[in-house]
């Protein structure tokens, strides 16, 4: 294969991972990211250690994420084909972590899905949904009584008379990777664009502003990864709210993902280092980047604490709002035309399915367009009228 000069814009998680991929093939890989810096203060890192959150590093979302690398927890509501996305990087995450050789908090202890006795009709409900998705892994999914919960989390089996576990799900720490991802691509020889305004993106060119002008970069392929930063070539994109709070609870005592019932959404616990958790679950049609709502702050707390009694003592480290990038189909989608790859559209399904996207893309500008993919769903070929109408 020959060795040909890459433009990335955009360096959240999708664009961190082509990059990666594409470099590692010996590329020559450009990023233009509009943040002031690649690799900003880990959160988990300064919230351990006591120190003050940021209050603003970086507009990406992939910051703001969860990290939960859960195809099958997700199966009553995901798309086929962000199943089989989930599932593919499921197992390419061992390999990437690996490669970063920095802590990044990657943990595979599998998912517990809990629901409080009133929420029974639900949990069954979304039991018969995940089988009837998964019907050909449905044996990853396995139910369990009390005294198997208590055996794999002895402090939740008092509370919760059954559970289904996701014993091949995993998590990871999203700003600790995002900061691994930056030290290991420049570390690798990437060119990084830092504070730079991508004004447009076009077939084997990314336009940018700079304090002179206009300014033009060249490449042999250009790959688009800017979520709502490419909105303006991509008007049918929309933002979705997350809302996630940290909180320090050295009262509890998990260790595993837990997904809990709710009667709006599900609520996950994420176990982090040195006693934090992230708790989280909105996802609000709402483009608003302001501060967590008192209403979500309340629900999330209040189903905390319902799970583990120890919440209640905990403190509030730190709230985190972002917007998800979503098509009208909430599914990913790869716009193809020679020089160009548009990668958006991923969601809230980020760090689920980049892995998986990221080979993808590397084997279609290998292939020069030829490449014919497992994921037929996930490639859409602009024409000439489509191209020229944007």
């Amino acid at each position: 294969m020959s060795i040909q000069s890459i433009g990335i814009a955009g360096a959240g998680i999708i664009g961190r991972l082509v990059a990666l991929e594409l470099r590692q093939q010996g590329h020559q890989v450009t990023i233009f990211e509009q943040d002031s810096i690649g690799s900003p203060p880990s959160r988990c890192e300064l919230a351990a250690s006591n120190q003050s959150m940021p209050i603003a590093t970086s507009s990406a979302c992939s910051y703001s994420a969860a990290g939960m690398l859960t195809p099958y927890s997700e199966a009553d509501t995901a798309e086929p084909l962000v199943f089989q996305l989930g599932v593919a990087s499921l197992g390419l995450w061992h390999h990437i972590v690996e490669q970063l050789g920095r802590e990044v908090w990657y943990r595979k202890g599998g998912t517990l899905v809990v629901a409080h006795s009133q929420d029974r009709a639900d949990f069954d409900h979304f039991y018969n949904l995940v089988r009837a998705n998964i019907a050909s892994t449905a044996e990853l999914v396995t139910p369990i009584k009390q005294a198997e919960v208590t055996d794999l989390e002895p402090e939740l089996g008092p509370r919760f008379s059954q559970a289904l576990h996701m014993q091949k799900e995993a998590w990871l720490c999203a700003c600790c990777t995002m900061a691994a991802l930056f030290q290991r691509l420049i570390a690798q020889g990437v060119s990084w664009y830092s504070s730079t305004s991508v004004v447009e993106v076009n077939p084997y060119q990314i336009m940018i502003q700079t304090p002179a002008g206009l300014q033009s970069h060249c490449f042999d392929w250009v790959v688009d990864t800017r979520g709502l930063g490419a909105i303006k070539q991509q008007p049918n994109l929309r933002g979705v709210r997350g809302e996630i709070l940290w909180l320090r609870a050295p009262e509890v005592n998990i260790n595993r993902l837990i997904r809990l019932m709710h009667p709006r959404y599900r609520i996950y616990i994420v176990p982090r280092r040195e006693n934090l958790y992230l708790i989280g679950a909105t996802q609000i049609e709402s483009e608003d980047r302001g501060p967590i709502s008192v209403r979500s702050s309340l629900e999330l707390l209040s189903a905390a604490y319902s799970v583990h009694p120890g919440f209640g003592e905990a403190q509030i480290v730190y709230s985190d709002v972002n917007l998800r990038p979503a098509l009208p189909n909430n599914q990913p989608q790869v716009i193809y035309k020679p020089g160009l790859l548009r990668v958006n559209g991923l969601f809230r399904h980020g760090y689920l399915i980049s892995p998986a996207i990221a080979q993808e893309v590397f084997k279609m500008i290998g292939a020069q367009g030829d490449y014919q993919s497992p994921y037929q769903d996930l490639f859409h070929h602009q024409s000439l009228e489509e191209a020229s109408a944007q």
